[in-house]
């Protein structure tokens, strides 16, 4: 972790492979699960892990990907890493500012901050104030990109 901090390198581990691919963890082990996808040991480090799908092998739907760091249950309810969980405020900040760091665009991405690029979705339920269990199930009712709305439910 440390020469990761130094060298100023960005993971970016598969952010929904624990809810989605958990039927494959338990041919790892236990003691192995507590290290991959170390979201909760990048931010403890001081390391801007970033997200990634591995989209198209697995999904990228940014809302299974938060309940999946959050929880770090898979479809069946299993805990996998559990020293790994962080928080819904993490995870949103994971696949926001960290991820428009790790495509050098924190200046134009990541943030809703006057100057930058209007791209956002508005949430039918607050993941912040949802189960955890349940974040994969929030809605979305509107995207808008530059400030244009392209999806409204």
């Amino acid at each position: 972790m440390k020469r990761i901090r130094s060298a100023g390198v960005v993971p970016t581990p598969f952010y929904t492979y624990a809810y989605y691919h958990g039927n494959k963890w338990s041919e790892y082990g236990a003691a192995k699960m507590e290290w991959m996808f170390a979201h909760r040991s990048f931010l403890d480090h001081g390391i801007p892990v970033a997200p990634a799908s591995d989209y198209t092998p697995g999904p990228y739907e940014p809302m299974m990907a938060i309940q999946s760091m959050v929880t770090r249950k898979d479809v069946k309810g299993r805990v996998w890493g559990a020293s790994q969980r962080i928080s819904v405020d993490e995870a949103l900040r994971i696949c926001t500012m960290h991820g428009a760091y790790a495509s050098f665009e924190e200046d134009i991405k990541g943030s809703l901050t006057a100057g930058k690029l209007a791209d956002y979705v508005i949430l039918e339920k607050d993941p912040r104030q949802t189960d955890p269990e349940s974040i994969v199930d929030i809605g979305i009712l509107r995207t808008v990109l530059g400030g244009r709305t392209t999806f409204e439910a």
